[in-house]
């Protein structure tokens, strides 16, 4: 059913000065089980990103109820997007992200997230991140925290012809400025930190969104082979 992991094109694009470069990515590395990933240093000082969205689209019902769709069990999910998106265990994904640029610094975090089954839909919940790239941006895995939460959900109507798809999403950062970084204030990285989260919201929801829709067609005309939709790019 879900997960479609959503990428900018080969070109650069600017969070108004901030540029995002896209990248395909595997790593066998794996990922350390958590909740979120804590900071170590407490004499540092913190800067905390935040950012949420809400993502709605039309869905016209077909031969089966959406409702039924959001409530298959997570062993039955698409993958979507084959490029960015590895199944690892049933409820349990590992997600590739486009490498984008924080300042000068490349960032390409490689996630693991569960599905959590609810009625009406599901719960994608962060368990661990990982930062590729620029060797600064390596440095700084034991040095950050990261949480997000990605609720999908529809209306329990059956019979009404047309749906509402919902996906809601709340992330959250919180790192120890690296030494680099200790003349700029604390308030003007976090700006941009939060620049860049919303950004990457606003172009990987529509997409997830469009993906889910189509993949709920094929689901509800009998295409039993649900292939990958996305190649990686948009």
């Amino acid at each position: 059913m879900l997960f479609g992991k959503m990428a900018v094109n080969t070109h650069s694009m600017y969070f108004n000065t901030i540029p995002i470069t896209s990248r395909n990515h595997r790593s066998s590395n794996p990922l350390k089980k958590v909740l979120c990933i804590s900071a170590v240093s407490s004499s540092s000082p913190k800067a905390r990103f935040i950012a949420k969205r809400t993502e709605s689209v039309t869905v016209q019902q077909l031969q089966r109820p959406l409702i039924e769709y959001m409530s298959l069990p997570a062993s039955q999910y698409s993958v979507l997007d084959a490029e960015r998106i590895e199944r690892v265990d049933e409820n349990t994904f590992r997600c590739y992200v486009y490498t984008f640029k924080f300042f000068a610094f490349e960032v390409c975090p490689v996630l693991l997230v569960r599905v959590e089954e609810h009625p009406n839909g599901c719960c994608i919940r962060l368990l661990s991140c990982k930062l590729e790239g620029s060797p600064m941006v390596v440095a700084q895995n034991e040095k950050f925290s990261a949480s997000m939460v990605n609720q999908i959900s529809c209306s329990n109507e059956r019979m009404n012809s047309v749906q509402q798809l919902t996906s809601d999403t709340l992330i959250e950062v919180t790192i120890d400025v690296p030494f680099a970084f200790l003349p700029i204030p604390v308030e003007a990285i976090e700006s941009t930190g939060r620049q860049v989260l919303e950004q990457i919201l606003r172009i990987m929801l529509p997409r997830f969104m469009s993906q889910l829709v189509k993949d709920y067609q094929a689901w509800a005309t009998g295409d039993m082979s649900r292939q990958p939709l996305g190649t990686g790019e948009i």
